[in-house]
């Protein structure tokens, strides 16, 4: 019985000082995140604040965005820090879409000796571009994007591949692409369709390139939320990180592979998919943690889950 009562306080002195420890553990090192194109800043614990940076040219999307977002995103999927990503728009403007001056000799001049080779090479190179987007999803951490002003063309595609979608009153976004010659490629017209409910509206927007104010984003349910300014998105998306980034990060991994597989499978595939996902995850300690703290009626946001 002493032994056992021993063994007992050992382990709850254990417990302590490793949350104790936990608790002084520094927050993300943001050194390593150090880009053009894009400013990433943690304004609270576990989340990252990624802006477009580039508010001189209304955020339009260079060469430099390209390869830099792939990076960047990369790195926050193996930030042990971060839980909750939020995107957001520096200056007037979240974006006016790509940078067509800077951009321009990629499709104008493609490299290749015949017509076999340039359309090769122009694959790879449009395979590229959709990494750049297609990478926000395969993070584990949910990503909240916040838009305000214009949303044009790869903005679309941008905002397309994110999980949560908030918008200001002055926004807009345009699928803007057949206005310039071409069907766009990096997204927009594979995911809005499985976000608006109506594809008759995906059509019209695609083929007419018109704008679609925030009222209307909200009522076909591209964005979820709409905010007077851009002041108090930024709030409200901060608010939600918050709330998500205090869930256990196992949880939020989970929720979010599975809802991308879910999205682009059938039911059955998709439970099965399920099934063989948490025969894992539920033995993690994050359960009997949520468990108790619900028994003892206590705040989840006081469990002091580890990181993943």
């Amino acid at each position: 019985m002493a032994a056992s009562i021993l063994r007992t306080g050992l382990t709850r002195h254990h417990s302590l000082f490793s949350n104790l420890l936990k608790s002084l553990q520094p927050m993300s090192s943001l050194a390593s995140y150090n880009y053009e194109t894009l400013k990433v800043s943690q304004p609270k614990e576990n989340i990252l604040h990624v802006e477009l940076n580039r508010p001189e040219k209304r955020n339009a999307l260079n060469r430099a965005f390209w390869r830099e977002m792939v990076t960047c995103f990369n790195e926050i999927a193996n930030d042990s820090d971060c839980r909750v990503v939020v995107m957001s728009g520096a200056g007037k403007a979240f974006s006016a879409g790509i940078d067509l001056i800077d951009m321009a000799n990629d499709f104008v001049e493609p490299q290749g000796d015949d017509v076999a080779r340039i359309a090769w090479n122009l694959r790879k190179r449009i395979l590229q571009y959709q990494e750049t987007f297609t990478v926000m999803e395969k993070c584990s951490k949910p990503v909240i994007v916040a838009v305000h002003g214009c949303c044009i063309g790869g903005g679309v595609d941008l905002i397309s591949a994110c999980d949560i979608r908030f918008c200001s009153q002055d926004a807009w976004f345009q699928i803007k692409e057949v206005d310039l010659g071409l069907a766009a490629d990096v997204g927009t017209l594979q995911r809005l369709p499985r976000i608006i409910g109506s594809r008759s509206l995906v059509n019209e927007l695609a083929f007419t390139a018109r704008k679609m104010m925030s009222d209307e984003a909200k009522s076909c349910g591209l964005v979820s939320r709409v905010f007077q300014d851009k002041e108090l998105l930024l709030d409200g998306a901060f608010e939600t990180a918050s709330e998500i980034a205090s869930k256990s990060p196992v949880a939020l991994q989970g929720t979010k592979v599975n809802l991308i597989y879910s999205r682009d499978h059938p039911v059955n595939e998709s439970l099965d998919y399920m099934a063989a996902w948490n025969m894992s995850m539920l033995q993690t300690e994050d359960v009997m943690k949520s468990a108790q703290a619900a028994l003892e009626k206590k705040n989840i946001k006081d469990i002091p889950y580890a990181k993943l």
